[in-house]
């Protein structure tokens, strides 16, 4: 970068400034937590990240030096959002993950959801756990499924959800062929992940500064599916 190009002291200044708010925010967000996917702790997250980022490069541009730290998992997971600012539409995309661990639950369940049903006409479907599975999510909303999974014999993987904007609503029909197809990344307002992968993570992480918390002193956050 020619000297010409490069950030000033009072750019760089004000970029630790504004690192220094988003950590204000960041953690009044925490404080303030609704839950655990509460949207104001992921927002807050995301602008630090992006004013730690920026600080980072305007402070190596100007001086040829780093920061000390690394926000994980926001230029990983989403690029940035170049969707509308004041979208008038909105989708929102799920997958959520199980697995069938208790077959004969899940059976037993379709089969008291197939027998109260006295406008049953294709009996025995509940007898094979393809056919348990049909009747048990047209009997029940996904989110009653998530919330009683181990009451029908299932055990949660990962799950994601992401919140898409766009500038007009689309027309009845239109993607219902193919409705995870053509989603623009660059589109998405927020997503919320979770995984056993992350508690592994923390569990390494928690484990190694137990081993030795002076080792870091010598050491320099897929295309969209659906499962409905």
């Amino acid at each position: 970068m020619s000297d010409a190009a490069q950030p000033t002291a009072a750019e760089v200044r004000a970029a630790a400034e504004a690192v220094k708010t988003a950590l204000d925010r960041h953690l009044a967000a925490v404080e303030r937590r609704s839950g655990e996917d509460d949207p104001a702790v992921y927002e807050a997250f995301n602008q630090l990240a992006a004013a730690a980022e920026a600080y980072d490069e305007l402070l190596y541009d100007r001086y040829d030096e780093v920061t000390p730290f690394e926000i994980p998992g926001a230029e990983d997971t989403l690029p940035p959002y170049t969707g509308p600012e004041e979208p008038n539409a909105l989708s929102v995309l799920i997958r959520r993950d199980y697995s069938v661990v208790e077959p004969q639950r899940l059976l037993a369940q379709a089969q008291r959801v197939e027998a109260a049903d006295e406008d049953a006409t294709d009996t025995g479907v509940s007898g094979t756990v393809h056919g348990a599975l049909g009747i048990l999510f047209g009997e029940f909303e996904p989110d009653e499924i998530a919330s009683r999974h181990k009451e029908f014999g299932l055990e949660e993987g990962d799950s994601t959800l992401w919140v898409t904007a766009a500038e007009d609503p689309a027309e009845p029909g239109e993607w219902l062929e193919a409705p995870f197809d053509g989603v623009d990344p660059q589109a998405v307002v927020c997503r919320f992940d979770v995984s056993a992968v992350f508690d592994d993570d923390l569990d390494g992480d928690d484990l190694e500064d137990e081993i030795d918390p002076e080792l870091d002193e010598d050491e320099d956050l897929e295309p969209l599916d659906a499962d409905r």
